[in-house]
């Protein structure tokens, strides 16, 4: 009988010609932690197959169940409109006009005119007394406060962040299931070719 060097054997390969043969209990681990990765590879691949699928089959109805977000509805006129319309509803209009008035505010070079503009926007949205003011933290309108005397162009940043926030937790979600969405119909297709999110 030919000599068999069983070093060159795996145990594995020769454990059902032997019969009654136990696995050691290492070799069990490693089948078994190569059997959970195998397992993990494959629910990757069928999650990212879902997920690819579930895209590609998404149609473009004109409904607002492909809306895009706030911050892109606001760079489109006809939904801004639209949006400030829904607010004056609500009797919260004013967020969204500090919010653009902040955009503005953003884009403006000359000293004086930000001296100018800053006076108006914080005796407008952000002062106690105000008729259109904002909801935002004393802290935040304290430190703009301080800053009026000589703004930057973000100074009211913090402000605009929070604003932002508000409509987009609190009045976006509620915009868009109201008839006022629903109403601009195409229009969500086209937006969102143009916004290349479709």
């Amino acid at each position: 009988m030919p000599k068999m060097l069983f070093s060159k054997i795996r145990f594995y390969d020769i454990k059902d010609l032997i019969s009654g043969a136990k696995r050691p209990k290492r070799l069990d681990f490693i089948l078994s932690r190569r059997a959970h990765k195998d397992e993990a590879v494959r629910c990757v691949m069928v999650r990212k197959m879902n997920h690819e699928t579930r895209w590609k089959s998404h149609s473009l109805k004109p409904d607002c169940t492909l809306q895009p977000s706030l911050e892109q509805l606001l760079q489109d006129k006809e939904y801004q409109r639209s949006f400030r319309s829904f607010l004056q509803s609500e009797y919260s209009e004013e967020n969204l006009d500090f919010w653009l008035a902040c955009e503005d505010f953003r884009t403006i070079s000359s000293e004086e005119e930000l001296q100018r503009r800053a006076q108006q926007i914080y005796q407008e949205f952000l002062l106690t007394t105000a008729k259109r003011e904002v909801n935002v933290d004393h802290w935040i309108r304290e430190k703009i406060l301080v800053s009026l005397d000589k703004p930057s162009s973000s100074c009211f940043r913090e402000a605009q962040k929070h604003v932002y926030a508000l409509m987009e937790k609190d009045s976006w979600p509620r915009y868009t299931h109201s008839q006022k969405c629903q109403s601009l119909g195409p229009k969500v297709t086209h937006a969102l070719v143009h916004l290349d999110l479709a």
